[in-house]
């Protein structure tokens, strides 16, 4: 017999601190998710107040940072954002999938759900049209997290 689970738009959440970690580079559209995440998480009910938010170089800083972040803060999920494009070398392949090893080893470690929030393009109008065109990925990692904090909570009791 499966339980109710609650739809997206369900989810309240006053009850969350949610951590977001966010890389410099490729800051333009970092900041743009960044933004959606923000307006997201309000707009859902998280106080301005539980919302930590932390800045580090780039995509490849981000596991270090939410494992930091988890330890101090101890928040219900944290969100990491950042941007990688592709250049001339595979240099940008090695950065996100460190990134995301990392990122779900800290998860596993920390026993905290992570978002990925990652993009990774092949060029800047692939970059443009994820982080602050139509498809706004920010919006989409921070329904992720409360979704994430919801179950967790719920499977934690």
């Amino acid at each position: 017999m499966s339980q109710h689970a609650p739809k997206a738009s369900e989810i309240s959440g006053t009850a969350f601190k949610v951590g977001v970690v966010a890389a410099r580079f490729n800051s333009q559209y970092v900041e743009a998710l960044l933004n959606q995440v923000h307006e997201h998480l309000l707009a859902s009910g998280v106080r301005e107040g539980r919302i930590v938010v932390a800045r580090v170089p780039g995509s490849n800083e981000l596991p270090i940072a939410v494992q930091l972040l988890c330890r101090r803060h101890r928040p219900d999920v944290c969100v990491a954002l950042g941007v990688v494009i592709r250049g001339e070398t595979r240099h940008y392949e090695l950065v996100a999938e460190s990134a995301c090893q990392g990122l779900m080893q800290v998860a596993l470690e920390a026993r905290i759900p992570v978002i990925n929030g990652v993009i990774v393009a092949e060029n800047v109008r692939q970059a443009a049209a994820r982080c602050g065109g139509p498809m706004r990925k920010g919006a989409e990692f921070a329904q992720a997290a409360l979704e994430m904090a919801a179950l967790s909570r719920k499977l934690s009791k």
